[in-house]
């Protein structure tokens, strides 16, 4: 049974910071693209920042130069550290795993994201 369980959401203030954790387990994270998404209220799910099998990065417009994704195949774990956050970034944010041999994908429940004051 694959099982994708974020963590590290909360109620941040604006300017401040979290960290996000994916922790996989059924399957080992080295054979996967692994991508954070988010998704707020009326809004489409969107992609915030992806990192390949092979190591490349990936990261929406909005969020370049103030979030990070990083990978420890190791622990089976991605992350995503997210700096200088604004009211705009409140979601819920999922974590997901593509295959990157054929079009099989697993996603995580989400972690609630909220920034304000």
């Amino acid at each position: 049974q694959v099982q994708l369980v974020e963590s590290g959401g909360g109620l941040v203030q604006p300017g401040g910071s979290l960290r996000l954790s994916c922790a996989a387990s059924g399957i080992s994270i080295s054979n996967y693209h692994m991508g954070w998404y988010r998704q707020a209220p009326g809004k489409e799910r969107e992609l915030v920042a992806a990192a390949t099998a092979d190591g490349l990065t990936n990261y929406a417009d909005s969020i370049k130069g103030r979030f990070t994704i990083s990978r420890d195949n190791a622990k089976n774990t991605v992350y995503l550290q997210m700096n200088s956050l604004k009211p705009e970034d409140s979601a819920v944010y999922y974590c997901e795993a593509e295959y990157k041999w054929r079009a099989i994908d697993y996603w995580g429940q989400g972690t609630q994201v909220t920034v304000s004051s």
